[in-house]
């Protein structure tokens, strides 16, 4: 496992884009962001083999991972040459929630970012009767038009990006505690992406 981390962080150095890192990273090592035993091991090696791959990968770990071992890649990642990409630059937009009347229980949400001058939004359907689970999700650069489709099918209120995360914190805390459920893989790839901005956005 130490070795595939390690071979997925391959291309990193060559990217400009930082969502594309974002969801490079997360898609792979969502399912073993909590394994504190394999990122203690994956972090010493990087550490111990300075290179522009092992520069950035520590970079994008230390943005993306949760807790005790986001840290140490971050410490880690000091001691390293920096990447091209700039993982800190995200800045958060407008955020709408649906009707929650609407759509058989399920909730819109659509919250926008931005890396520099290149906006993204990400969608999540919240389904409420089944315990405010997120069952779907997307990431897309189609923001406006995104939000003309959205607002086709889902009468929208706009709500301060706080409330917003605060509300997907809700869903996915109870997603994570209940694993066994059935939800899109989209939600599974961009757990990390989702779980960054809720980080930031709650601090």
């Amino acid at each position: 496992m130490q070795q595939a981390v390690v071979d997925a962080g391959r291309p990193l150095p060559q990217l400009t884009d930082p969502l594309e890192v974002e969801l490079l990273v997360s898609a792979f090592i969502g399912p073993f962001a909590h394994n504190e035993e394999l990122w203690a091991v994956v972090v010493k090696h990087l550490a111990e083999r300075p290179s522009r791959r092992s520069g950035a990968l520590l970079t994008a770990l230390g943005h993306l991972l949760p807790d005790r071992p986001g840290r140490w890649a971050r410490e880690a990642a000091r001691e390293q040459s920096a990447p091209r990409w700039d993982l800190g630059r995200l800045t958060f937009g407008e955020c709408w929630v649906g009707d929650r009347s609407i759509d058989a229980g399920y909730l819109a949400l659509m919250c926008t970012y931005a890396y520099g001058d290149e906006p993204h939004a990400m969608v999540f359907m919240i389904d409420e009767i089944s315990g405010s689970l997120t069952r779907h999700a997307f990431l897309t650069r189609q923001v406006r038009e995104t939000l003309v489709r959205l607002k086709e099918q889902v009468r929208l209120q706009a709500i301060p990006p706080e409330a917003a995360h605060w509300l997907l914190s809700r869903s996915y805390d109870r997603f994570e505690r209940r694993p066994e459920l059935a939800v899109s893989p989209d939600v599974h790839h961009t757990r990390l992406v989702a779980r960054r901005r809720i980080g930031l956005a709650m601090n």
